[in-house]
């Protein structure tokens, strides 16, 4: 949990107080950094690709992500040891904002998956209980499978982010200042984003921790908690859901 506090640290202090633009680097530096860190911009692509199920490729991805890197560059200035943190948020928030603007699935699709998730809260409401993959395919008539895409294809609809969980945390804090947040503004950040993640228990804290600390796919994180990809995209959504609703509370 340590590391999620570095993480909101490191946001509000270099998103605001940091938010004058630096001295432009030269077209050289500049290049430079891009091919140091454009390792980092294909971590997150492949993150995200195996997230969205082939929404959209992973060059183009890597490419949407080349920018957001860009421009978190010319932001931020010469990178130090906050750099890479502050650098993941633009990566990663560039290729969302693109999944979200090109809105890529089909309304007959997403009319199908309203109607299945309807279905599934009534089984959970008769079970009383979350139902194993099993029951639900039985009960929509589906095979495990197409149960399993469904899942995939939920989370991704959402395309809701740990960055922004984060995003949302920094704005509170900013609506309560009339200025860039100080120390306490800062401070009060990375408490609500504590309490946000003692909100979920030890299996969603842990699929958060190897989503966005260790930056692992759907599918090495099922292969660590001997779980399906599905499974893993319903503890991510659920988590994150949680962490809002803590921050709304907050």
């Amino acid at each position: 949990m340590a590391y999620f506090a570095d993480y909101a640290d490191s946001y509000a202090s270099t998103e605001y107080n940091g938010a004058a633009m630096h001295a432009a680097m030269s077209a050289k530096d500049e290049q430079r950094h891009l091919v140091a860190y454009a390792p980092l911009v294909k971590r997150i692509a492949r993150q995200l690709n195996s997230q969205v199920s082939g929404a959209m490729g992973r060059e183009d991805m890597e490419q949407i992500g080349l920018m957001g890197l860009l421009e978190a560059l010319r932001r931020y200035g010469a990178p130090d040891s906050g750099f890479a943190s502050y650098a993941s948020l633009r990566v990663r928030g560039a290729i969302l904002d693109e999944l979200r603007r090109q809105d890529w699935r089909p309304r007959a699709v997403r009319q199908d998956s309203h109607k299945m998730r309807d279905a599934v809260r009534a089984l959970t409401r008769k079970l009383g209980r979350e139902p194993g993959d099993k029951e639900a395919a039985e009960a929509l008539g589906i095979t495990q499978d197409e149960w399993r895409q469904f899942l995939l294809d939920d989370v991704a609809e959402e395309l809701l982010s740990f960055d922004d969980v984060l995003q949302e945390s920094s704005e509170r804090s900013t609506e309560r200042a009339s200025h860039a947040p100080g120390p306490e503004e800062q401070y009060m950040v990375r408490r609500s984003l504590e309490q946000a993640l003692s909100a979920l228990n030890e299996r969603e804290q842990r699929v958060i921790q190897m989503i966005y600390e260790f930056e692992l796919s759907y599918k090495e994180i099922a292969a660590v908690l001997d779980l399906s990809d599905a499974r893993v995209c319903q503890l991510n959504k659920s988590a994150l859901a949680k962490m809002k609703a803590a921050l709304a509370q907050a």
